[in-house]
């Protein structure tokens, strides 16, 4: 089989796994707190032939940390991150960190997110106020009051950038570096009643995905010339034969 086919194949597979997250990112434009799918792409030189031949890895895929827009709701039990921090809460193997902080209060006075599960303060600690007193007011430190008690703090995280995320659910991540509490409230904090939208921009992810689909095209068009030029090929050395 002639290089080129190879060198064509590699490439739709590349391909195929960029359109894969751009469907994935346009799903969720409006999922709070979504953070985007991303790939990137290197190449593999094979020097196993007379001339070496480049060809296209299938692609690595990581999660955007960019900053989503962020929506006033007027809800006070709805917060988001203003920074490049982390809230978190307890999932079923240990604290996930989200962008998405929409809660609420359990009959026992625990914080919850939209799914459940209990939102965290600095310490992993779920949140606990007083279900009687109706929603706290946030700080820009996350700490939370009642009336004039301080009742907890919603706890901020800071994910070292060498760190690999993998996707919780929808809006949560995973890294495989410890988060570290966030103690200058400077550059990160929380603000209340308001979401964060995921950080999709709709007319770029279109507009790749447009971008993909014609280069996955031409790929198939360039394979499809290929396979038919050996087979003309090899008819043609057959019958001189």
């Amino acid at each position: 089989m002639q290089p080129s086919i190879y060198v064509a194949l590699s490439g739709q597979i590349a391909l195929e796994r960029r359109m894969e997250t751009l469907a994935r990112n346009v799903a969720n434009l409006g999922t709070v707190g979504y953070r985007a799918d991303e790939v990137t792409f290197e190449q593999i030189l094979s020097t196993r032939g007379r001339d070496p031949v480049a060809f296209a890895t299938a692609g690595e895929t990581f999660i955007s940390r960019n900053a989503g827009g962020l929506s006033q709701t007027g809800n006070l039990l709805d917060f988001a991150v203003d920074g490049d921090g982390w809230m978190a809460f307890q999932g079923p193997n240990g604290p996930v960190y989200t962008r998405d902080g929409r809660v609420s209060i359990d009959a026992d006075g625990v914080l919850r997110t939209v799914a459940g599960y209990p939102l965290l303060d600095a310490g992993g600690a779920p949140i606990q106020l007083d279900p009687d007193a109706g929603p706290p007011i946030a700080s820009r430190d996350g700490m939370l009051t009642q009336g004039d008690v301080q009742v907890g703090a919603i706890g901020l995280f800071q994910i070292p950038n060498a760190a690999r995320l993998s996707r919780f659910e929808n809006s949560g991540v995973v890294p495989d570096l410890p988060a570290e509490p966030v103690l200058d409230f400077t550059r990160n904090g929380i603000v209340q009643g308001y979401t964060e939208g995921a950080n999709v921009n709709p007319v770029m992810e279109m507009t790749k995905l447009v971008m993909v689909t014609r280069a996955f095209q031409a790929t198939s068009t360039a394979i499809e010339d290929a396979e038919r030029s050996q087979s003309s090929a090899v008819r043609t050395l057959g019958e001189s034969s």
